[in-house]
């Protein structure tokens, strides 16, 4: 990228036509002007400018962009990387995040053997069940931000450890950014789930939220757990965002926890 002519003085430049346009339509007048920098560089993630594992401009280039101080790019950094959406790596740069990295393949997976480490436990062996596009339910429908009868995708798997089924999962994923998805991709992949989103569909995954309670196998949840009826489970629902909060992910799982335990830090 060009690097634009040196900034003006930190923060007290107006910023450009375009920049300013931004702040006013995304951010009230009293936000931070390093969260209305943290706004701006999001838009240019959501857009694509800067894919997956890509290196950002450097805060200097940044700083000239946006006619703000180095120092003010610099915290609205810090909270994307805090918010796991960039990485800053020593002596190389900062980039974009990305699910296929060793250390967040398994951001979002929260069930750990009750002995040994998540590392322990081995890659998950994957089964993909069923991949068929429906039209979709009014509640998933509701979930999705989506009209009822809008095309989805509906993804049923089974997720086990050493050869024991823990996790019997039913996906639910938004037709139009997932055209082209299908039980043969699914199966063929052996990389996380959501690393293929991001690589293949350019759909990357970035908070969620979840529900979790108690409940008991229901004999088909049972036969694929290999649990007897009845058994005692923990039903994890969850929701995930891409940017701008668009949720792209309605995911019901059913866990085993007769070997393992879900674990979750809270800050």
């Amino acid at each position: 990228m060009a690097t634009s002519p040196l900034p003006p003085p930190p923060d007290t430049a107006a910023p450009d036509v375009g920049t300013q346009a931004v702040f006013e339509n995304t951010a009230p007048a009293f936000s931070p002007l390093y969260q209305q920098i943290k706004t701006l560089i999001l838009r240019s993630l959501q857009a694509g400018e800067w894919k997956p594992g890509d290196m950002i401009p450097s805060e200097f280039d940044l700083a000239a962009r946006f006619r703000v101080s180095q120092g003010t790019v610099r915290k609205a950094i810090d909270e994307l990387a805090t918010d796991n959406l960039l990485v800053r790596r020593q002596g190389k740069g900062t980039f974009v995040a990305t699910h296929a990295e060793a250390h967040t393949q398994y951001r979002f997976l929260r069930l750990l053997p009750d002995l040994g480490t998540l590392e322990d436990q081995g890659r998950a062996e994957r089964q993909i069940i069923e991949c068929r596009r429906l039209r979709a339910p009014a509640e998933v429908a509701r979930q999705l931000a989506l009209r009822t009868g809008d095309a989805v995708l509906q993804v049923k798997r089974v997720l086990a450890f050493g050869g024991t089924p823990a996790i019997v999962e039913e996906l639910w994923l938004p037709g139009g950014p997932f055209k082209g998805l299908t039980l043969e991709t699914l199966s063929d992949d052996q990389g996380p789930m959501y690393a293929l989103f991001e690589t293949q569909f350019g759909v990357r995954m970035v908070r969620a939220v979840e529900k979790i309670k108690a409940v008991s196998a229901d004999e088909d949840a049972a036969a694929l757990l290999e649990v007897s009826a009845g058994s005692p489970l923990l039903s994890v629902e969850r929701l995930a965002f891409t940017y701008n909060d668009e949720p792209m992910e309605l995911r019901r799982g059913l866990y085993r926890t007769d070997a393992r335990h879900y674990r979750n830090e809270l800050s």
